[in-house]
């Protein structure tokens, strides 16, 4: 039986059904709620810029995108995203999904802290990079409808949402502050990590091997 959550449907598929249950068990409450509103704001913008994506792939994109901040999944010196979308693209092919899928799907993951243009590229991409900047930054929170909002905070619950994300957002990276640099992540680490300084753009330029 699907799941209908501010008129929008989780849908109802075994590989749904399997992801939900690994990232409920593998990851925090934080994650796993935050993730779920993700797909739901994600769906509610498709509705609003009249775009279709594909229901299945842009929910398995939600569950996956934040997964690479923890282990089992943060087992690679490489960005968090890169290993969320790694496992995401995984997870689809273990199953069945085509390469085309599978490759939808780690796109969506690894763009999605990449401002100027995931929000360009496909729906699922688009919708679910739309989707992080509701749940974390409050983007178009004001154009949602109250009811729709406050249906899925009551079955995901926000609490201290705020200095409990950037709290795990920073342990995801603390290990590997480096693969922040030109990122929106070396902020973070910036925050919290008394004395990293990452090197610049022009300091590597101006640094490398070429004379002139």
């Amino acid at each position: 039986m699907s799941e209908t959550i501010a008129g929008v449907e989780v849908p109802d598929t075994a590989a749904v059904t399997e992801a939900t249950h690994l990232i409920r068990e593998t990851t925090t409450p934080l994650i796993y709620h935050h993730s779920r509103r993700v797909y739901f704001f994600a769906q509610i913008h498709a509705q609003r810029l009249g775009v279709a994506p594909d229901p299945e792939l842009l929910y398995l994109a939600a569950l996956f995108h934040d997964t690479g901040l923890q282990r089992p999944f943060s087992d690679a010196e490489q960005r968090f995203e890169v290993d969320g979308a790694d496992h995401g693209r995984q997870f689809l092919l273990e199953r069945g999904f085509s390469p085309a899928a599978a490759e939808t799907v780690w796109t969506t993951i690894a763009l999605h802290t990449t401002p100027g243009i995931p929000d360009r590229l496909g729906p699922e991409i688009a919708t679910m990079y739309l989707g992080v900047l509701t749940d974390v930054v409050g983007f178009g929170l004001n154009e949602l409808h109250d009811d729709q909002v406050s249906e899925i905070l009551a079955v995901h619950p926000r609490g201290d949402f705020k200095n409990e994300f950037l709290q795990a957002y920073f342990d995801g990276l603390k290990n590997r502050p480096n693969t922040t640099n030109g990122t929106v992540n070396a902020d973070v680490v910036e925050h919290f990590l008394p004395g990293f300084r990452r090197t610049t753009t022009v300091e590597r330029m101006l640094g490398s091997a070429w004379p002139s």
